[in-house]
């Protein structure tokens, strides 16, 4: 295999960078959501080809100010809407360890490049689990942080309620160097929040009496059996260690509606924030008679089917007669949602669930499988993170047929060194490196 073949990069830099920091001679990929002045960002979208922003977004500053090469913008899902790395512009981005199946969405490109070694961190961001599950599937180390710890200035949002930048790194320790280096307070970002940087690098793997939490509706609702087992195996590991671990049984009426209100919020934001790609003021015009069938054309041309759907499914929860009944309605959901699993977070240091209901499917399969409300909590649990905000990491745990699956930790707001140690120490249990060796077709080379 080729790196080519990962379709993985939308527009290369190769921008070398001499100055010296903590990130000196280390490569970086961003996901091209993320605005780089005067270099092509796209977000994978036909109706932003070509434009080219006018300034750099704050973590872009920060990691040229921390000496890092950027090498690459990498493809996502068209506007970051979506979970399978399938439906960017420039095509489907395939997965580092078979190409026939999904690296997984929407930062489908940074995370294929990391499966692949072919860089050392990338930038990505997470509005639903979009760096978390493809982290997963990719079999590398996925770290979206507290919402607010790190700037969103010049990222293209999704939904902003919800969407946290975040990144990917080859493992627990070099996570931690990217937190420090990318977190801190924006000006320029009202969302994000002054707090002390703790040394994110300075790691203990000690996990005796760390309590652990386990969703048991979690654990219940997945299908694998060779996958559930190994993870029924990690938690005894665990426990070897001296954690002690705590079963969470959280409403499963509640559990029940992640998908739905994930659903409805992020469409109704995403419709609210992509008002402005109208064909006028930037991206891509396709003319017409008047200014109204002008944007209708360049709408047309320029967004792809899915974000056409997502859009209708969001105007029309947006609408005056409609809102109250369906955008507000899922909003107090998600407040009761937040409350619950807050309160189960209160009671444990972190918690830990797989991250994925199985290995990266195959591209023919995606849509195929009966929506139960096992599969959808399943699939969609790592949005608890986004409705809350709380800082969350994916790692990964084991192989199945030669293909990842990773777990994935949470900690309460703003705890991420916390967090951190305690992955740090399952990292050390797993020992997921040693096998990667002998699996990924990039180092068996």
């Amino acid at each position: 295999m080729r790196i080519e073949d990962l379709n993985a990069i939308s527009t290369r830099i190769d921008e070398k960078n001499n100055s010296h920091g903590p990130l000196s001679n280390r490569s970086v990929a961003i996901k091209d959501n993320v605005s780089t002045k005067g270099i092509e960002t796209n977000a994978s979208s036909g109706i932003l080809l070509g434009y080219k922003p006018v300034f750099d977004a704050t973590i872009v500053t920060k990691l040229r100010d921390a000496g890092a090469d950027l090498c690459c913008k990498t493809t996502l899902d068209e506007l970051a809407l979506g979970g399978t790395g399938l439906t960017p512009v420039q095509g489907p981005t395939n997965n580092p360890y078979d190409l026939t199946r999904l690296s997984g969405g929407s930062s489908s490109g940074s995370a294929a490049l990391i499966g692949a070694r072919a860089v050392d961190f990338a930038i990505g961001t997470d509005t639903g689990d979009s760096i978390r599950k493809p982290a997963s599937y990719c079999g590398v180390v996925g770290f979206k942080p507290t919402y607010g710890r790190l700037s969103r200035y010049g990222v293209i949002p999704y939904a902003s309620s919800l969407d946290h930048v975040g990144f990917f790194a080859q493992n627990v320790k070099d996570a931690g160097l990217m937190l420090e280096v990318l977190s801190g307070k924006d000006e320029k970002d009202h969302t994000s929040i002054d707090k002390p940087i703790d040394n994110f690098t300075e790691l203990t793997n000690d996990l005796k009496g760390k309590k652990i939490g386990i969703i048991k509706n979690l654990l219940d609702a997945k299908k694998d059996d060779a996958i559930k087992e190994r993870f029924l195996r990690l938690i005894q590991e665990l426990q070897n260690e001296g954690a002690i671990i705590e079963m969470i049984s959280l409403n499963e009426d509640l559990m029940e509606t992640l998908l739905p209100v994930y659903f409805i919020v992020a469409n109704c934001e995403a419709t609210a924030n992509h008002a402005n790609l109208d064909g006028v003021r930037f991206g891509v015009r396709k003319d017409g008679k008047n200014l109204e069938e002008l944007m209708i054309n360049s709408r047309t041309a320029g967004f792809g089917p899915l974000l056409k759907r997502r859009f209708v499914i969001g105007s029309y929860a947006l609408e005056d007669n409609h809102q109250e009944e369906i955008f507000r309605k899922a909003q107090r959901v998600r407040r009761l949602i937040v409350e619950e699993y807050s309160d189960a977070m209160s009671k444990v240091d972190v918690i830990l669930t797989l991250s994925t209901d199985g290995v990266a499917p195959k591209k023919e399969e995606v849509g195929k499988e009966k929506l139960t409300s096992k599969r959808i909590l399943a699939e969609n649990h790592l949005v608890l993170d986004n409705f809350s905000g709380f800082p969350s990491i994916s790692i990964p745990l084991d192989h199945l047929d030669g293909l990842p699956y990773g777990i994935n930790v949470s900690a309460g707001p703003f705890e991420e060194k916390k967090l951190l140690d305690v992955v740090y120490g399952i990292e050390h249990v797993i020992d997921f490196d040693t096998k990667d060796k002998e699996v990924n077709p990039w180092r068996t080379k």
